[in-house]
């Protein structure tokens, strides 16, 4: 099932660690800010700063607005946001510092809870053809910065326009049809559930 959300759907809530607030695009069922199997936003960064600790869940940050932010992890590793829909991939218990380039940012974050869901996240700047396979994932997202994304599977056609969420959910029989994406400056996110061990 293919479903595109607007933004008046979109909730603002406070940061975990009190410092903003974020825009929440989706989040799975039945879930709080404390608990939950993955989630979709995006954040404004005004200021440097400590990030809020997500313990058990795999980052994928993406720069989406703005002149840069690093990431410095108490791990060692640091990620430098230079480019528009550069991404930063991090473990989410990590103590993180957000050092701001030259001025505010927004980022997209996508949050996935580690042995619950695996994340796959690809940006595209140049416009092009995203072909998804309904068999490889549980679910998938779309978002473009700049313009709408066509979603195309087999005679079925949709739209998703600027600033809109693009959802689709994998939940029909194998034989689906491929589902191309079309469109510029898009994030997609494909989120593999893990089978449960017996």
């Amino acid at each position: 099932m293919i479903t595109v959300i607007s933004p008046e759907y979109f909730k603002t809530i406070p940061w975990k660690n009190g410092l903003g607030s974020t825009t929440e695009l989706a989040i799975s069922p039945n879930s709080t800010l404390a608990d939950f199997d993955w989630r979709l936003s995006i954040a404004t960064v005004a200021n440097n700063g400590m990030f809020s600790d997500f313990s058990g869940y795999e980052r994928n940050l993406v720069l989406i607005e703005g002149n840069g932010l690093t990431l410095k992890h108490d791990s060692g590793q640091v990620d430098e946001l230079s480019q528009l829909l550069d991404i930063a991939n991090f473990d989410g218990g990590w103590k993180t510092d957000g050092l701001l380039t030259n001025g505010t940012i927004k980022d997209f974050n996508i949050m996935a809870k580690q042995g619950c869901y695996q994340s796959n996240v690809c940006t595209y700047v140049a416009k092009q053809v995203v072909t998804l396979d309904p068999k490889r994932s549980s679910l998938c997202f779309a978002y473009s910065l700049s313009g709408e994304i066509q979603i195309i599977q087999g005679d079925h056609k949709l739209f998703a326009p600027k600033g809109f969420l693009c959802r689709i959910d994998n939940q029909e029989s194998a034989s689906e049809k491929d589902i191309n994406l079309i469109g510029e400056q898009m994030i997609v996110i494909e989120l593999t559930k893990h089978e449960a061990k017996r």
